[in-house]
């Protein structure tokens, strides 16, 4: 799929969640969030659902929480336009309450679909409603800032998936703030090894037999012309060429594979198993 197809469907799927009534949410809502972000992106980050400012204004991410994504992004020296940023649900729960289990089962095939369009190599979830779905029966407060392969039935099962806390947690208890900046500057690492695993495991490409080589003419040993060989053309540079681009999320060319199952990988040591976020209703 190019990207011009992948901003067709997501472009397709944002109409639909515009005028959705799968669930008792649509009933208060503003506007719609469906997501937004660039198409060409290797990464996906996940957050619950909308707030008051997102509601308002039909974009994820928004209010104090999403300056603070703006922060996390710039601080790996990447930004929202070069990711995509969507939700668990489309549409805003009443005051910000947690969203009910038949809220996200009714947005659950729009995500799937996103996922599916975009084939990220890397998920990044964003609280433990967003972890829920690509790692099912985690406890944020063990696997944070770890990758793991996303669960199968995630919809995004050719994934990678990098656990954070949601960054509204950061703004009612303030020493989580450093915690989502330590376990941020893990993504870029998630997202190299997403492209080994797949490259690893990518089919050989097919052999292919060359024509023989025509007989060379037959010149005197003395010619300059026979004792000068041809100078052997060079491809062009590769626009991931050099270590700086290698962490820029945006999609490489090779070919997206499976990558297996593991267990949790540690790249930040866990902290305790209490979610500050479960006891607040935050997005």
């Amino acid at each position: 799929m190019t990207d011009i197809e992948r901003q067709a469907a997501l472009d397709e799927i944002g109409v639909e969640v515009a005028a959705c009534t799968r669930c008792r949410l649509h009933q208060g809502r503003t506007r719609a969030v469906p997501g937004e972000g660039t198409a060409a992106t290797e990464v996906v980050f996940v957050g619950e659902g909308p707030g008051v400012n997102e509601d308002r204004q039909g974009r994820p991410f928004v209010g104090q929480a999403g300056s603070l994504l703006d922060d996390l992004l710039a601080s790996v020296l990447w930004s929202r336009d070069e990711v995509f940023i969507t939700n668990v649900v489309k549409c805003r729960p009443p005051g910000n309450r947690d969203p009910e289990p038949d809220e996200i089962a009714a947005c659950a095939p729009y995500l799937t679909r996103q996922l599916e369009a975009l084939d990220p190599a890397l998920v990044v979830t964003l609280g433990r409603f967003s972890m829920a779905r690509f790692s099912p029966g985690a406890r944020i407060g063990q696997v944070h800032g770890t990758f793991h392969a996303a669960d199968i039935a995630s919809g995004a099962a050719r994934a990678l998936t990098f656990c954070m806390y949601h960054p509204a947690a950061a703004l009612h208890q303030g020493s989580l703030k450093q915690t989502l900046f330590t376990d941020m500057l893990g993504v870029p690492a998630a997202l190299t090894e997403a492209r080994a695993v797949r490259a690893s495991a990518a089919p050989a490409p097919e052999p292919t037999t060359a024509a023989p080589a025509p007989e060379p003419a037959s010149v005197p040993a003395t010619d300059p012309v026979a004792e000068t060989a041809p100078e052997a053309s060079s491809p062009a540079g590769s626009s991931h060429d050099g270590p700086a681009s290698d962490s820029v999320p945006l999609r490489a060319p090779e070919t997206l594979v499976q990558p297996p199952s593991g267990e949790f990988e540690t790249t930040t040591p866990a902290d305790a198993e209490f979610d500050p976020a479960s006891q607040l209703g935050l997005f």
